[in-house]
């Protein structure tokens, strides 16, 4: 009679043990947290199907997918792709030669171009929906929503210059270190240090474009050996947390523009723009966001949880739902409710009041937790 068994332990084996007895025993669906150390092919989905498993989540290769995702755009502080990117939503930090800053959404000229809009801003801690008169601040982080179309435009307005990453140094030969460099070095000049010396010749075979180093990658002696001054970006991930946020302030003070740091604290998400490093990434948040798309009520593909106290899910429109029975400007919403977004018929739009969704239209949806019972009733 169970709807959904998760296994989501530290044991791969556990896990998926626990999947194949529920499913022979009568469980609907079934979700299995895996450790894998590749990308997981298309064949190897296929097996699990097979064999009772329904979805694999796999910590390691979001995790990397989403460290990718930030490389590709040094500005970004979050990147979360919907549809195959087009439409993403991301956030990026006011400066004081921003145009927008001490500006709100009706004076500034800026957001005129419809193929983005701003969604909520994170200042000092707290989340603030972006409303037509919501004043823009030097420092705050505003999370945008937008097609590929925005992605050059959303820097400049924020007064930031987005530039092409080309070096790369990692810190760490763990799953997610290694997958990352492997993706990485397609297009990127990578630089990967590991203290342990049988693992550094493990990867070096692997690894066909990466430079392996063996060493600590504490020693700053060490890091600036390897031109650390000369990196665009820096990724510290090894099994420490602490290792992890202090190596990438040592890049950091030696001019990188982007640090992203690996974190299994959960509670260190939201300081990473405090503290000076660019991005904190945890897995437990990454394997969270799969879990709850299975959990939610309406039909979701997917969630983002933002460093805000608000999330992201895209919904597809049922035919006869009530967010599809008249235009959003008068569905009488939540005010802690925004339709971000709308994938129609492989094209993204922003929509605005005059948008009425139909059958079939992927939704975007930012909300938070008070109001996430009520929106997902529009969707049923």
């Amino acid at each position: 009679d169970c709807d959904l068994l998760i296994a989501a332990t530290s044991s791969e084996k556990t896990n998926l043990l626990v999947c194949i007895l529920a499913k022979k025993l009568g469980a609907k669906r079934t979700i299995c947290r895996i450790s894998n150390f590749e990308e997981i092919s298309n064949d190897l989905r296929t097996f699990y199907q097979e064999i009772g498993i329904d979805h694999i989540i796999s910590p390691v290769e979001n995790a990397a997918q989403e460290i990718h995702q930030l490389i590709k755009h040094e500005s970004f502080l979050d990147n979360y792709d919907f549809e195959g990117g087009k439409l993403s939503i991301f956030s990026i930090q006011i400066n004081k030669n921003s145009p927008i800053a001490n500006n709100c959404v009706l004076a500034s000229s800026e957001f005129h171009n419809l193929s983005f809009k701003p969604l909520a801003i994170l200042r000092a801690g707290e989340t603030i929906l972006v409303q037509a008169e919501t004043i823009f601040l030097e420092g705050d982080i505003v999370y945008f929503i937008s097609s590929p179309k925005g992605y050059e435009t959303i820097p400049l307005i924020c007064g930031q210059q987005d530039f092409d990453i080309k070096d790369v140094m990692i810190l760490g030969a763990s799953s997610i270190g290694v997958l990352t460099a492997e993706k990485l070095e397609k297009k990127y000049k990578v630089i990967l240090i590991e203290q342990d010396e049988n693992k550094c010749n493990e990867i070096a075979v692997r690894l066909k474009k990466t430079l392996v180093i063996h060493g600590d990658g504490t020693d700053v002696n060490l890091l600036e050996e390897q031109n650390i001054q000369n990196m665009d970006a820096f990724i510290a991930v090894t099994g420490d947390s602490e290792i992890n946020i202090i190596s990438s302030l040592v890049a950091k003070s030696h001019g990188v523009r982007k640090t992203i740091a690996g974190v299994e604290n959960i509670d260190y998400i939201k300081l990473s723009h405090t503290i000076g490093i660019d991005t904190l990434i945890n897995k437990k948040v990454i394997a969270a966001n799969d879990i709850l798309k299975y959990i939610r009520k309406g039909d979701v593909n997917s969630i983002a949880t933002l460093n805000l106290d608000a999330e992201v899910i895209e919904f597809t429109v049922k035919e006869g739902s009530k967010i599809s029975s008249k235009q959003l400007k008068y569905l009488d919403l939540p005010k802690m409710v925004n339709i971000a977004g709308v994938v129609r018929q492989g094209k993204g739009f922003i929509p605005f009041g005059d948008f009425k969704l139909e059958a079939g239209d992927r939704a975007i949806v930012l909300t938070n937790d008070e109001t996430i019972h009520i929106i997902e009733k529009f969707f049923e």
